[in-house]
């Protein structure tokens, strides 16, 4: 799990890190830099988006066998709050596991004085791939 995060230049480019691991549950730390904004000074939905996404999926490997990889098939998110705080917690749970889809639940939450707001809640379905997936040049 972990060697295969340390693969996603993206989740390096966003500086995210894996903080927790375990069976089924993944949580993904980030935090507020100025270049991840929107014009507002919120972190761009997009980022928080990805980062659970991520978070979904790393959960949905972490149930499947040794050697399988996952693909987002699709995804729901729900913003509850604007992204601002100091550090940033995504977490993918794993509602249900099947052979080729497994259905997951992330939550992205915001660290800013002393409280944790959640700011974003996703619904994601996640495709077991065995083999090789095929990259487009």
């Amino acid at each position: 799990m972990r060697g295969s995060f340390a693969r996603q230049r993206f989740m390096a480019t966003l500086g995210a890190t894996l903080e927790r691991v375990t069976p089924g549950e993944i949580a993904i730390a980030f935090t507020h830099r100025g270049e991840l904004t929107q014009q507002h000074g919120f972190l761009h939905a997009g980022v928080t988006t990805s980062v659970a996404d991520s978070a979904c999926g790393y959960a949905a490997l972490s149930l499947m066998e040794p050697g399988a990889g996952v693909l987002s098939v699709e995804f729901k998110v729900n913003m509850l709050a604007p992204a601002v705080g100091e550090r940033f917690l995504a977490t993918g749970r794993v509602v249900r596991s099947g052979r080729t889809l497994t259905v997951c639940a992330g939550e992205v939450t915001a660290e800013r004085d002393g409280q944790t707001v959640a700011i974003l809640l996703m619904q994601a379905t996640m495709m077991a791939v065995r083999g090789k997936p095929e990259v487009a040049d």
